[in-house]
């Protein structure tokens, strides 16, 4: 999700013979780097749910909110669009 919103380069898994390692390429503008912000919304203790009228805008627009919904991982503007609400996992600009 965050490789089609342009705020990740690329990703690789790599097999270390146990779990695995997902190696995440970051991505840079004029020496800096394009996620500015990474804010973890829900946790074991506390979830967050929203119905389809209170996903959050982030940034006006800008920035991404992810969301765990029925039909899968979406960004808040696909789950906006498909009219589906869920949990907010993370908020990214």
């Amino acid at each position: 999700l965050l490789e089609e919103s342009h705020f990740v380069h690329a990703h690789k898994v790599l097999e270390d013979g146990r779990f695995g390692v997902l190696r995440v390429y970051l991505k840079y503008h004029d020496g800096k780097p394009v996620i500015r912000h990474l804010k973890r919304v829900s946790r074991p203790g506390r979830r967050h749910y929203v119905g389809k009228d209170e996903i959050p805008r982030v940034r006006n627009g800008l920035g991404l909110a992810i969301l765990s919904t029925s039909a899968g991982v979406l960004s808040g503007r696909s789950a906006r669009s498909q009219g589906v609400g869920g949990e907010v996992l993370a908020l990214v600009w």
